[in-house]
């Protein structure tokens, strides 16, 4: 296990009861309250310093209420140091007026506006889309990335075209790890990597795998050429917790991602675990 702390750079918390989820419907896994003290209880043994939050894909009517929730949670427990909210961008510049309701939350880092489940491969590179995205500059924001590898051909021009707004590649593009393919998507992830405003996010690998068959030789496969391309500045850990418990708990990632960087050197695994996180999230944690 990582012998310093921890940042967790992808925690999702909801409860049904309280705030709509369609999404889990059907789900029995996931259809559930999962809040502080069951992530509490994942995380045992851990030494999770920080933590942010990410948008959980409420009712798109409740998106605020989602953001106000979180933020009471924050003050329930503090290492929630960052939020990054949903805002419908497609409304191009005129969501601006958005973002600012969002931001008066102090803990609000960035948006996510899932790009994976429009059936349009084009949706990124709408020309709202991407002026709603631009927008995040104005406000200091950062922009996660939800795509697949279908998405990632697409995602190589729209990333280019917003370079003032930093990027954060979720769950490192989710290749086709079930069907063992590795191409293009190995190819797509050098040539992100080109870009200098693109981060990564070594999370939800084990969930794009065969659940109840993965092993972790397979998972180290896609999480070394993402680490590869972008190179030890430039990646951070995420726990995609609950989502993954699907396939994967919360420690055994950790177990992994810690035998991955076996190689590497304390600085480089510092970076990986903590220092990354904390200046793209602008988290300023002391310890």
């Amino acid at each position: 296990m990582p012998r310093g702390p921890i940042v967790d750079t992808h925690l999702h918390l909801w409860d049904p009861k309280k705030l709509r989820y369609a999404w889990l419907d059907g789900n029995p896994v996931l259809d559930q309250a999962y809040g502080l003290d069951r992530y509490a209880a994942a995380t045992e043994g851990l030494d999770v310093e920080a933590m942010v939050f990410l948008q959980c894909e409420v009712d798109t009517a409740q998106y605020e209420q989602e953001a106000e929730w979180v933020a009471g949670l924050a003050k329930l427990d503090p290492r929630i140091r960052g939020m990054v909210a949903w805002a419908p961008l497609e409304k191009g510049g005129a969501v601006a007026a958005d973002i600012e309701r969002l931001a008066r939350h102090d803990i609000l880092r960035g948006i996510r506006r899932i790009i994976q489940f429009e059936p349009d491969l084009d949706f990124c590179l709408r020309p709202d889309f991407i002026a709603g995205v631009r927008t995040l500059a104005d406000f200091g924001l950062s922009f996660d990335i939800c795509v697949d590898h279908r998405h990632m051909a697409n995602v190589l021009k729209f990333a280019a075209e917003i370079p003032e707004v930093p990027m954060i590649l979720d769950h490192i593009g989710k290749p086709a790890i079930a069907d063992g393919v590795m191409e293009p998507w190995a190819s797509q992830m050098r040539e992100l990597a080109k870009l200098s405003h693109v981060s990564c996010k070594i999370s939800g690998v084990a969930t794009e795998a065969d659940h109840a068959n993965w092993t972790g030789d397979e998972l180290k496969r896609y999480v070394q050429v993402a680490i590869d391309a972008f190179g030890f500045d430039r990646v951070m850990f995420g726990g995609d917790w609950p989502v993954a418990v699907q396939a994967i708990e919360y420690r055994r990632w950790v177990a992994i991602l810690d035998d991955v960087l076996a190689s590497a050197t304390d600085v480089e695994r510092q970076k990986f675990w903590r220092d990354n996180a904390v200046r793209f999230y602008r988290l300023e944690t002391a310890r």
